[in-house]
């Protein structure tokens, strides 16, 4: 870590894409701390709301291998720029919308194609781009740490601003203050396309479907929807649980505080394991990890001592994932193309972000309380423990040539 912190030319590209992150993802994962407000003042019901957010996580997901894509052909910067400005634009409309079609189109469809089109695979192919494969995994990992330091930061000034200013004008403030990534952007990202590297016959279409045969990358996909299933559900309906137990918002805001507080150094830590132990093993001791923390807070009085050492736990692998995850990408496919195979990846999450945010919200209703979705987040997070192991990392062995 020392070493890399004296590389100038590695750790600025790296920063910028951490800082970058930090916004995005910190506005974006404090979004649960606005159900109860907007629900209040718009009574569509938290199913409504729910599935507003559901669709959010599903999207935010399936722009991303397009955003990669693009990102791939014509160059980050571009996809980055545009990201922004939608997102931006899909935040400040967004308390304008009275109906749970309009909610849906504001949070779920325009703020999700924006965050998710400046997110992970754009940013990480981007600085992987810059930096030499002894330092993707510490890169991917300070990148990560930014999101998580985001939603540090980001959570208890969104709690303080709905108190201050109420749910429209914190989003309002949350818009402007996103602006601030757009010089960072233009840094991280100067015009013109992606140098050539090595890549696949076919180009990035022969590049697709050579992932999609190989099983390794099908089991890491599995194993990452899990991972955005409990994200999702937490990320949406942490806040409600808090109030389910009888405590106020601020132990909801301060808990998704200490989950971000917690990842920072989870991810650093995920992106030291990466250069010494095989992927695949810290991605399968994480899920079994999130299972115990499960079933230890199931069994624990709720109290705001639990949430907070449930939040630090649980925190400590929340996006860790990330890492490992497109670190294994990196060593079979290269990194010519891992924007948009890591965004593959990133889908498959969000299918999962997806059930999680909005079965939370149905569980609720149909049953007051969310225990059917504890139980299955436990069963779940077992599952993608196991189908991590028979991955296997190695390169695959191709002939390559300059990519187009």
């Amino acid at each position: 870590m020392l070493n890399f912190l004296k590389q100038r030319d590695v750790l600025i590209p790296t920063l910028l894409a951490a800082g970058i992150l930090m916004i995005t993802m910190g506005s974006r994962q404090t979004i649960g701390l606005y159900v109860g407000p907007m629900n209040s003042s718009t009574g569509l019901g938290i199913a409504t709301i729910s599935f507003a957010l559901a669709v959010s996580q599903f999207i935010w997901g399936a722009i991303q291998p397009i955003a990669g894509a693009a990102a791939d052909k014509f160059g980050p910067r571009p996809v980055l720029l545009t990201g922004l400005g939608v997102v931006v634009l899909g935040t400040a409309i967004t308390p304008l919308m009275q109906s749970g079609l309009g909610l849906t189109i504001a949070i779920g469809l325009i703020t999700a194609m924006g965050s998710g089109t400046i997110s992970f695979s754009v940013l990480i192919g981007a600085a992987s781009q810059k930096l030499p494969a002894e330092s993707r995994g510490t890169a991917s990992g300070i990148i990560n740490a930014g999101g998580s330091f985001g939603q540090f930061v980001f959570a208890p000034i969104v709690q303080k601003l709905i108190q201050w200013l109420g749910w429209m004008g914190a989003m309002w403030s949350v818009a402007l203050i996103t602006l601030v990534s757009l010089p960072m952007v233009t840094k991280l990202a100067p015009a013109g396309r992606p140098p050539a590297q090595p890549g696949t016959q076919g180009g990035l279409g022969g590049a697709v479907s050579e992932a999609m045969k190989n099983p390794s990358y099908l089991l890491l996909h599995a194993g990452f929807f899990t991972c955005g299933f409990h994200i999702s559900f937490l990320v949406a309906h942490l806040p409600t649980e808090v109030g389910l137990c009888g405590l106020s918002p601020t132990v909801a805001s301060w808990s998704l505080a200490m989950i971000g507080a917690a990842n920072i150094l989870g991810s650093l830590y995920a992106g030291a394991c990466v250069n010494k132990y095989a992927s695949k093993y810290v991605l399968a001791a994480m899920y079994a990890s999130r299972a115990v923390m499960i079933v230890l807070y199931l069994l624990a009085p709720k109290t705001a001592l639990t949430f907070y050492i449930f939040a630090l736990g649980l925190g400590f692998t929340w996006l860790a994932t990330v890492p490992p995850t497109a670190a294994v990408i990196g060593k079979i496919f290269g990194v010519r193309y891992l924007a948009t195979l890591f965004g593959l990846t990133l889908f498959s999450h969000q299918v999962g972000g997806f059930l999680g945010a909005y079965l939370g919200g149905l569980v609720l209703e149909a049953s007051g309380n969310y225990q059917a979705m504890w139980y299955a987040d436990i069963a779940l997070a077992l599952i993608a423990a196991l189908v991590n192991l028979p991955i296997k990392e190695a390169p695959l062995e191709r002939e390559l040539r300059p990519a187009v």
